[in-house]
């Protein structure tokens, strides 16, 4: 990034060239984003460039910039760990006219990964089941999240990973809506389940801490880029404005 006085900026044509980066060789990023190449890790990065998290970035560009940053950082992810066959480690070739690597020994084709995740809101009542992971950057509690395995569907991921997070029950999965997740490389798919039976039993390898919580007494809860987030707000907006008209909860 380059740090100005306003604060960050994407790096210009003249900045990559500096850092001995071929633009014809970049790859496009795509919707008028311009375009994604790596550099060393070890690059010494003149003034007035610098690293910069993408988490960081959310904050200085506004949601549309940070998802192209984000799209770029895993085209960037893709292209450097797949330079050689995966199968006979040849090095590869990219394919024109899609995001692909091909094996000239062996014909595999290298496409980026995507990582299916699912994050659930689970209700009960007027109360939403919130958890403080133990891997959490900071003390913020969120929906209950986890990645898809082999052979599951999106409905089945939920009902396991809620189990074996903090031991309860849910039903009657209602898909909210989806978000790309740069970290490295996930797609979330939000959810909203009920609660079915259980009480609440953490998994500390996981799971710090985890509670029914109220709309008008929430703990600290993760900030606006996140889906997360998202289903929270949804949830507490509909709470609270059906208390306001007295009707009952669900």
């Amino acid at each position: 990034m380059r740090r100005e006085a306003h604060g960050l900026e994407l790096p210009s044509e003249a900045d990559a060239r500096a850092l001995g980066i071929d633009l014809a060789s970049a790859h496009e990023v795509g919707d008028g984003a311009g375009v994604a190449a790596p550099v060393a890790r070890d690059a010494e990065l003149p003034p007035p460039l610098v690293v910069a998290g993408l988490r960081e970035l959310y904050a200085a560009f506004g949601e549309e910039r940070f998802l192209a940053a984000g799209r770029a950082t895993q085209i960037v992810e893709w292209a450097t760990t797949s330079r050689h066959c995966g199968r006979c480690a040849t090095t590869t070739e990219r394919v024109d006219g899609e995001r692909c690597m091909r094996c000239p020994q062996c014909g595999l084709l290298a496409y980026p990964r995507i990582a299916p995740a699912v994050i659930v809101l689970v209700r009960r009542g007027d109360e939403a089941l919130l958890a403080r992971g133990a891997r959490f950057p900071a003390p913020f509690y969120s929906t209950l999240a986890g990645f898809v395995e082999i052979g599951e569907s999106l409905e089945e991921t939920i009902a396991r990973e809620i189990r074996e997070e903090v031991g309860v029950a849910v039903k009657e999965p209602r898909y909210f809506g989806s978000q790309p997740w740069p970290f490295p490389h996930s797609l979330m798919v939000g959810f909203t389940a009920q609660w079915a039976a259980g009480d609440i039993r953490p998994d500390p390898r996981e799971i710090l801490d985890a509670q029914w919580f109220r709309a008008a007494a929430l703990p600290l809860v993760p900030p606006p880029l996140s889906i997360a987030r998202r289903l929270i707000d949804a949830w507490v907006e509909e709470v609270l404005g059906r208390a306001a008209s007295g009707q009952r909860p669900e």
